[in-house]
């Protein structure tokens, strides 16, 4: 954070960014291209398979591009992002129109392998360029949150507009100490929301032919989530950055007490107030019985 930015009296404490392994969600996308890649290259050219992809050149293309889109789909229902599948699809789309453009449609078992650990590669180097780009400042005032590589976000949240904190650490945050904090603030921000469907069938009648009905039921329930812009996204020392945070907004909490004592200084300038423009209105009504006196003389 510049000092321009600083508010008065406003001092660091710390600024964090995401450990590296915290992004691991996204690295393993790049991870599945290679792991594939290799093994796409394998069953095409030294597998027991070979003479049947080598007498059908679009088949080793298709087998390559099922089982991607295949994983890309599984994938996308796991994490509810559809950006997963579409993101393989253009991988298989951009492999076939290089092959055909080029000719290499004959020599897919040697294209294939070096496109897929090319493409993992511009993965891993995009993925580390949106890590870098996020910044996460603690100051003794409040917690600005920076991130976004075309689109840079920044949000700013203050320590008695806190209202909850919710931290997690993954299997990997375990073993490396990083881990996620997300402040929830009091208007909700930082929650996010899990919907659940149950449906059932009823038949009426012990016969096979009967009447059949179908019913529904939703429920929603309000779960801590945030973008990784938007939360501290596994930072490092979690636990450290997590104790630091908390005594930030506990210093910062209003006891019941602060409270009436506020309710009583504030009680205590609006007498004040009162008094002096009932002082000013004595005074403006002695000044206007004069002029009235002056003017009968």
């Amino acid at each position: 954070m510049d000092e321009d930015e600083l508010l008065n009296g406003e001092k660091v404490e710390k600024i964090l960014s995401p450990h590296p392994l915290s992004f691991m969600r996204f690295q393993s996308l790049s991870m599945f291209l290679i792991i594939w890649g290799i093994v796409a290259g394998w069953l095409i050219n030294f597998s027991e398979w070979n003479t049947i992809f080598s007498n059908n050149e679009w088949l080793s293309v298709l087998v390559w591009g099922l089982v991607l889109l295949l994983a890309g789909i599984i994938a996308s229902i796991l994490t509810i992002r559809w950006s997963i599948f579409f993101l393989y699809l253009g991988v298989f789309a951009g492999g076939v129109a290089l092959m055909l453009s080029q000719g290499w449609l004959g020599a897919s078992g040697i294209f294939i392998p070096f496109y897929m650990v090319s493409i993992s590669i511009i993965g891993f180097l995009f993925v580390e360029a949106y890590r870098r780009s996020h910044r996460y400042i603690i100051s003794n005032q409040r917690i600005s949150f920076k991130g976004g590589i075309v689109t840079k976000r920044e949000r700013t949240l203050r320590y008695d507009k806190i209202a909850d904190i919710d931290a997690r650490q993954g299997i990997m945050g375990q073993i490396f100490g990083f881990g996620t904090i997300i402040p929830i603030s009091q208007s909700g921000f930082g929650l996010g929301s899990d919907k659940s469907l149950a449906a059932g069938g009823i038949q009426l009648g012990e016969k096979k032919v009967g009447f059949f009905g179908l019913f529904g039921g939703g429920k929603e329930v309000q779960t801590p989530r945030a973008r990784s812009y938007y939360e501290l996204h596994g930072v490092f020392p979690y636990k450290e950055v997590k104790k630091l945070v908390e005594e930030m907004v506990q210093g910062n909490v209003i006891t019941p007490y602060q409270k009436e004592q506020v309710a009583f200084q504030k009680e205590q300038v609006d007498i004040q107030k009162q008094m002096r423009d009932l002082l000013k209105m004595q005074s403006d009504s002695k000044v206007d019985q004069k002029g009235e006196e002056g003017s009968e003389e």
